[in-house]
């Protein structure tokens, strides 16, 4: 009998141990449900916090908006209506595309000479050029517009601290302007526009250097071959495709609506109607002559229709290198010279002819390079003291003067413009130009 107690005492033993262990693993069970529990719920407290911080913010800006739109002239309360999307503005490729409102300023400055002007008003100026970063300085130190008439160019990188060379020039070309009393067409196209320019002449890879410049309409037409240099434009190409645009833009007093974009008829297109050809229209041309598989290659390449038809050694031959039609194929590149010829007209073929023919002919590649003269210190210390024009070398010279036209052919308001070829070139000694080893 004592024996079997004992079993019996033992059994339950283990039983009980049994027991306790299955416990201690119900309460760890519990205490990770537990654990998860808190964790969710401090995770639900804090989206909660963040929400309603969001709903604050989201007033906060609802209610500056309206108090914005309340101190706007000439909007009362019950005019204000909400905002609806319009197409038709700037393109989808126009880049940067924030400009700063237009404010009351600008109607008070316009009917007050410049040397007169308040200190909030050249500051107001100076944002509205996209000359922004450097309001802080000038509030400190310029009195009136005069300040700026009468400072020199070492006085305006040192006080108002201009170190780059492009705002620097953008600033002393619209002060000489007020000092002339003479503001020129170009004056009127923004550094906005000059970006959906780029666009419309086949070279968007420029657009950041051109916006970060504060490149405008008036800096377009004194660009300088060492200016399109520091905007890292170093293509002889892309050299001569911004100066047979900026030459339409001459020809056309800088409307900026001068570059045909859409495609018309393409059985009747002239010379004088390819020449404003953007690049977009083009590609469009050569859609119509079945090379519609080659179009999207002229993307990026500069190739428009001032180009074409202003540049002597701008070839078929060049166009297909461009497209990328391999030599082999003769057929298709033949069908592209016949079209273009047609294209171009019977006058610049046969002046592109007698530049080929013509001696110390160089032609044009599309590896070639422009790099400025490499200049010793004496020539650095003379061009300091050289004023803006004296040392200048325009990309596009606003006197391009009245030659003899080829040929005897009459006069025509292209007739006076070629490229930057050897052996026409304005000033040829200021480039030197690096072609391929080929």
């Amino acid at each position: 009998r004592l024996q079997q107690e004992l079993l019996n005492r033992s059994s339950l033993e283990s039983q009980t141990l049994g027991l306790m262990e299955e416990v201690s693993c119900l309460k760890l069970k519990l205490g990770n449900m537990e654990e998860k529990h808190i964790n969710s719920d401090r995770r639900i407290e804090e989206l909660t916090l963040l929400l309603s911080q969001f709903r604050q913010m989201n007033d906060i800006l609802t209610l500056g908006v309206f108090v914005l739109r309340m101190k706007r002239p000439g909007v009362l309360s019950d005019d204000i209506e909400p905002i609806q999307f319009k197409r038709g503005g700037f393109r989808a490729t126009a880049g940067p595309r924030l400009t700063r409102a237009p404010d009351s300023g600008r109607s008070s400055r316009a009917h007050t000479s410049f040397s007169k002007w308040t200190t909030e008003q050249v500051c107001g100026w100076l944002e509205d050029s996209g000359l922004g970063q450097y309001v802080s300085l000038a509030r400190q130190w310029v009195d009136s517009g005069q300040t700026l008439l009468s400072a020199t160019p070492q006085e305006l990188e040192k006080e108002i601290c201009i170190k780059h060379p492009l705002h620097r020039k953008k600033l002393q070309l619209a002060l000489r302007a007020f000092s002339n009393k003479t503001m020129e067409k170009s004056s009127e196209l923004d550094h906005i526009w000059v970006t959906r320019w780029l666009d419309d002449i086949g070279l968007p890879q420029y657009k950041d250097q051109f916006y970060e410049s504060k490149v405008d309409g008036r800096m377009l037409q004194y660009l300088t071959v060492n200016d399109l240099l520091f905007l890292k434009v170093t293509s002889q190409l892309h050299h001569l495709s911004i100066k047979c645009a900026i030459h339409v833009l001459h020809v056309n007093k800088f409307n900026p609506n001068c570059l045909r974009r859409r495609p018309g008829d393409e059985n009747k297109t002239s010379p004088s109607e390819v020449v404003q050809w953007s690049n977009h229209r083009v590609m469009e041309w050569l859609r119509s002559v079945d090379l519609a598989e080659y179009a999207p290659n002229l993307r990026g390449s500069g190739v428009h229709g001032g180009l074409i038809i202003l540049e002597p050694r701008f070839h078929s031959e060049t166009l297909a290198m461009l497209l990328n039609i391999p030599p082999q194929k003769t057929l298709l590149r033949r069908h592209l010279a016949t079209n273009f010829n047609t294209l171009v007209g019977p006058q610049a073929q046969q002046e592109k002819q007698e530049f080929v023919n013509a001696s110390g002919h160089a032609p044009l590649t599309t590896t070639a390079k422009v790099r400025p003269k490499k200049l010793g210190f004496t020539h650095f210390r003379q061009l300091r003291k050289l004023r803006m024009d004296e040392s200048a070398d325009y990309i596009c010279p606003m006197d391009t003067g009245n030659p003899p036209a080829l040929s005897g052919t009459p006069k025509r308001p292209y007739g006076s413009f070629r490229g930057i070829s050897p052996i026409l070139a304005r000033d040829s000694d200021r480039l030197e130009q690096v072609g391929s080893k080929n």
